[in-house]
């Protein structure tokens, strides 16, 4: 696949995962390429989240639910700059690499471009509650926004078939509430309530709080979760790691035990 064009124009677009949120968590490779752009476009809030990389630069921030402009703005000046498009976690998932390379593709323009990665919510999340996708996982988004809520259900039933842990980004809004309850309850069918879950807000990010709680208390009370939350719901092997009332964190088993001694 060809993501090049013609040396001679000066235009670049680089589609930056910018991870969860902490400068700390940028990839050097995501530095540089902010470095080397003339223009930064994003969400206010993921763009606000990069204070003290943004020296120099033009920056144009708009709301959530104006992808599609942002999309547009940044192809059209890539023409003949060199952009960033910074997308929270990695750009490639649930972000905003799709709807940027969709633009270039339906209009035919053959900029230059690169993805890069980033940390996704999925991983940034388990790393602060132990090792709860160590296998195999799912990660499935609860808002319908753009993808029918009957066709997440459907998704969401095929991955507690497979007893994967599973990954709920955007679990619920002020707005979208009834789709975690059911979900839970769904759970509730294939898994036992003492089933692990953690729930992380603002993973790496200011106001960072992590907890760990079960299937059948998460059920009976879920108001801690909201959009800033990413949940991962553990599968019939994961446990919890205990030390006493010390709680170390969540440990789904990659399956070591099977083959070793240790």
């Amino acid at each position: 696949m060809s993501q090049s064009r013609s040396q001679s124009e000066a235009g670049k677009l680089y589609i930056v995962g910018t991870g969860p949120g902490s400068v700390d968590m940028l990839t050097e490779r995501a530095k540089a390429a902010i470095r080397e752009s003339e223009y930064v476009i994003g969400n206010r809030m993921y763009v606000d989240l990069l204070e003290g990389t943004l020296e120099g630069k033009k920056v144009i921030m708009s709301s959530m639910g104006k992808e599609v402009d942002r999309a547009k703005k940044a192809v059209d000046l890539a023409k003949d700059h060199v952009v960033s498009m910074v997308s929270g976690g990695d750009a490639g998932v649930y972000g905003m690499a799709s709807i940027v390379l969709e633009v270039m593709e339906k209009n035919g323009l053959d900029i230059e471009y690169e993805v890069i990665a980033g940390v996704t919510a999925a991983t940034a999340a388990a790393s602060r509650l132990g090792s709860p996708l160590s296998s195999d996982f799912m990660v499935i988004s609860l808002s319908d926004l753009l993808t029918p809520w009957p066709l997440i259900e459907k998704r969401i039933g095929l991955a507690l078939e497979m007893n994967v842990p599973l990954v709920l980004y955007n679990p619920k809004s002020k707005t979208r509430k009834a789709h975690f309850k059911e979900t839970i309850q769904q759970a509730l069918t294939k898994l036992p309530k003492s089933t692990p879950v953690g729930i992380v807000k603002n993973a790496y990010r200011e106001g960072e709080i992590a907890k760990i709680t079960d299937l059948g208390a998460l059920a009976e009370d879920d108001s801690f979760v909201d959009m800033h939350s990413t949940v991962i719901i553990g599968n019939s092997e994961s446990r919890v790691w205990r030390e006493g009332e010390n709680v170390r964190g969540i440990i789904t088993p990659r399956g070591y035990d099977r083959k070793y001694v240790y």
